[in-house]
């Protein structure tokens, strides 16, 4: 029977994820890790594999703990309109407040990964699907209520919301100013009828 582990895996991980957040996945190195984490490069390795099986930990704590809670929270607690805003505002609010300007680690790793990594991306596409799915789920379910207008379909406006999302996760990074965010978004949702200016039909 194995020793069992003398860390707290959350904090190891979050650790983790403020290092590679911070530099990206290549410029993190095994030196940054062992200093984020407290934990010996063998301590760390050894509980969590290399440096690539780490990461990939790291991204699905990450996402656990971020993205895919809010989805759940909003999608469990609004309409189906106020679903979408809700989420978008809250994005915005959160880049707002990250003095950093760290932007998405997801998105972020998206944009870093390699042609090559079939890994990484193929972890990436699932959860970028995932978010599709929620504004898919949304817009279906607004469009028959009404409180979403019908002017593109349910699949297409889905497919919009997720590129806008991922556009604004960039902005941020660069713009973190609110009239940029804000007005990256308006026009998604006014299409949808969820802003004054196009009413649902």
């Amino acid at each position: 029977m194995g020793r069992p582990r003398e860390f707290d895996e959350t904090r190891v991980l979050d650790a983790a994820c403020g290092a590679f957040w911070a530099r990206g996945y290549e410029a993190t190195s095994t030196r940054d890790l062992v200093k984020a984490t407290g934990l010996t490069q063998p301590s760390l390795y050894n509980a969590f594999g290399d440096k690539r099986a780490l990461f990939l930990r790291v991204l699905d704590h990450y996402l656990e703990h971020s993205l895919r809670e809010r989805i759940a929270r909003h999608e469990a607690a609004a309409t189906p309109g106020t679903a979408i805003a809700g989420f978008f505002a809250e994005t915005v609010q959160r880049s707002l407040d990250d003095p950093d300007k760290r932007g998405c680690l997801m998105v972020n790793s998206g944009l870093e990964a390699a042609p090559d990594d079939d890994e990484l991306r193929g972890a990436i596409a699932v959860e970028i699907t995932q978010i599709r799915d929620f504004f898919l789920r949304c817009v279906e379910a607004g469009q028959r209520s009404g409180e979403i207008a019908t002017t593109v379909g349910a699949l297409e406006a889905a497919q919009h919301l997720l590129a806008v999302l991922m556009g604004l996760r960039v902005i941020a990074r660069i713009h973190p100013e609110r009239e940029w965010l804000t007005g990256a978004v308006a026009p998604a949702l006014t299409l949808l009828g969820l802003l004054p200016g196009r009413a649902a039909h």
